[in-house]
């Protein structure tokens, strides 16, 4: 049987990533404080102690705070950087003067945009840049050259994407000389778009679903690694109080519960493998500031469920059978 393993897109990549958007205090324009970097050493150390080696950020995440109190953590441990992988995102501009939130993929905004994420970063180069959210305005060959330019003064070693599709990855990748090696998107087990826009194909009595067919296809056949956030759902089935919510999340919150004690293992697990264990090789962003469930959730790449449980998983978060 052929096998379509994915390509190692980075050396020091772990099965899940952190995701840093709840570092350097709140999305206001307060300056960072020393007890914001003391959390970013323990978010580090939590990470690190779990097997986790791959940090994602974005330069807006926190408005740029997030990154200059991850930076201030490289700075005092100089070692650090060796040990990690270091990924951002671009594109992305608040409201000012000139305009309304927009996105931005032309060479200039690009480039300055990596110029400004590694002073925060405070280090010379990125693992991977990824490109946040689609560009209607996307010139595929301005976007190359900017990607040709930082790959050349060795400052991003390889690129991806953040919530694009099949064919918009397909376009883009059509302009460029590197393979795209990531894609970042929402899925889990409470956002089901990208399993239900396949198996409801076909079937009658289903309306149309928010998510491009033929995304995770495209992926798997280019290697291209599918990294998922919003991994935990809030947390939504692996604790939180779920009293108010409809009855379908509140089974699978049980369900959860239940091959957690099953499995000897915590709910944080359950809710990622279920993620993990999808041919798609999904690598979960997990954005929890709690050393506890930090831990918790590194658990899941050594929980196997079996298919009956997947599918129990799956159609108990979807409400209904299936087709």
């Amino acid at each position: 049987m052929t096998k379509h393993p994915l390509k190692q897109y980075i050396v020091k990549s772990s099965p899940i990533a952190y995701g840093c958007m709840g570092l350097g205090g709140g999305w206001n324009d307060q300056p960072v404080t020393d007890a914001d970097v003391r959390l970013a050493h323990e978010v580090v150390d939590a990470a690190l102690e779990a097997g986790i080696t791959f940090f994602d950020h974005a330069d807006i995440y926190t408005f740029g705070k997030a990154e200059e109190a991850f930076g201030k953590v490289l700075k005092e441990r100089p070692d650090l950087r060796g040990q990690i992988a270091l990924q951002s995102k671009c594109g992305i501009r608040f409201e000012d003067e000139k305009g309304p939130k927009r996105y931005d993929f032309s060479k200039e905004w690009i480039t300055t945009s990596v110029e400004n994420i590694l002073k925060r970063l405070q280090t010379d180069y990125l693992e991977v840049l990824l490109l946040h959210r689609p560009d209607p305005l996307m010139e595929v060959d301005e976007v190359a050259e900017a990607f040709d330019a930082l790959k050349a003064a060795g400052k991003v070693r390889q690129f991806g994407v953040s919530n694009m599709n099949g064919a918009q990855m397909a376009y883009l990748q059509s302009a460029l000389d590197m393979p795209l090696v990531a894609n970042q998107i929402e899925v889990s087990l409470k956002h089901l778009a990208w399993l239900e826009e396949g198996v409801t194909t076909g079937a009658g009595g289903h309306g149309a679903v928010n998510f491009a067919a033929g995304t995770l296809p495209y992926c798997a056949l280019n290697g291209i690694q599918i990294q998922s956030w919003g991994s935990l759902a809030q947390g939504i089935f692996s604790g939180r109080d779920v009293s108010g919510e409809p009855e379908h999340i509140q089974k699978t919150a049980a369900l959860v519960a239940q091959y957690a004690e099953e499995l000897g293992v915590s709910q944080e697990a359950i809710v990622l493998a279920w993620l993990m264990q999808h041919p798609a090789k999904i690598q979960p962003v997990i954005g929890t500031t709690n050393p506890q469930r930090i831990k918790a959730s590194a658990e899941a790449v050594n929980v196997s469920l079996s298919r009956a449980q997947w599918y129990s998983l799956f159609v108990a978060a979807r409400g209904e059978e299936l087709p």
